[in-house]
């Protein structure tokens, strides 16, 4: 009988890279349960190449979205978890982007990807295919990682981003750091009036740049935190992981938890098998 395994390997990107990419992760498992696995809202844009067969891949868990098979895929920031369907056996790498990695590496502001789930060779032409067989080709993690890291710097050097595409405004990327410092713990209308903008002016340059609301994104981040203390190896408990994550109370995690997963908490916990792998 094959073995159960699941493993993830992190990494950083090259410093020049840092800007644009939050992180790289491996992932092998094998011998697991067939099922689906819930892909979390973050607030990371996030690509993933199979070095398996292809991901099978919908906009949604248990709503009826289509599957999609992709062997490479990249999608911006997103308001439900997508379904990534297995068969128990899966290997391939995580990409996560900031949203100026958007820019930078696309050539196209965050927002243009919202809600979405785009080939990652209609992103990057023949970058993008010869990004896939290289990683195939290679034999370990540390070599998979160089080719991300050569691959990606070569996108940004190309002027894919670059000075040929416009700058996130300096207001729009502050709003962005202050909710990401805060994890989404914070006034709208109080990070507007401190950047001298209008609430609503604020909204509609931060969705136009990233495709969520600055009070939606700010949701995201509270459940992303969540969902972090949700997949620690030794998890607290439901009531208090509403607390720490800026919930008013556990009413409140649960309602937010089914609109991004369609699941509830415990449901979520007690089918998603590949916790801990990312």
């Amino acid at each position: 009988m094959e073995d159960h395994t699941a493993t993830g390997i992190g990494a950083r990107p090259a410093p020049a890279l840092r800007r644009y990419v939050d992180s790289y992760v491996g992932f092998d498992f094998r011998g697991l349960p067939a099922g689906v696995h819930c892909g979390p809202p973050s607030r990371a844009l996030t690509a993933v190449i199979s070095l398996s067969e292809p991901l099978e891949v919908a906009a949604g868990v248990d709503d009826g979205s289509p599957v999609t098979r992709f062997i490479g895929v990249a999608g911006g920031l997103m308001c439900r978890s997508v379904a990534i369907h297995h068969d128990g056996r899966r290997q391939g790498v995580k990409v996560s982007l900031t949203p100026l990695g958007a820019r930078a590496i696309y050539g196209m502001p965050a927002g243009v990807l919202a809600h979405r789930l785009v080939p990652l060779d209609e992103l990057l032409g023949a970058l993008g295919v010869e990004l896939v067989d290289r990683l195939r080709a290679a034999m370990t993690w540390a070599a998979r990682f160089t080719v991300l890291d050569e691959l990606l710097l070569r996108a940004v050097g190309r002027g894919a981003g670059g000075d040929r595409v416009p700058r996130v405004r300096p207001e729009v990327a502050e709003a962005w750091r202050r909710l990401i410092a805060e994890r989404g713990r914070v006034q709208v209308g109080a990070v507007a009036a401190e950047l001298g903008w209008s609430r609503r002016h604020l909204t509609e340059r931060f969705r136009g740049e990233f495709g969520l609301s600055p009070k939606t994104f700010a949701r995201v981040l509270r459940f992303e935190h969540a969902h972090e203390l949700a997949t620690a190896r030794d998890p607290l408990p439901w009531a208090d992981v509403a607390t720490i994550s800026g919930y008013a109370d556990q009413a409140h995690l649960v309602r937010d938890w089914r609109e991004f997963t369609n699941r509830s908490p415990t449901a979520w916990r007690r089918g998603e098998v590949l916790l801990g792998t990312g």
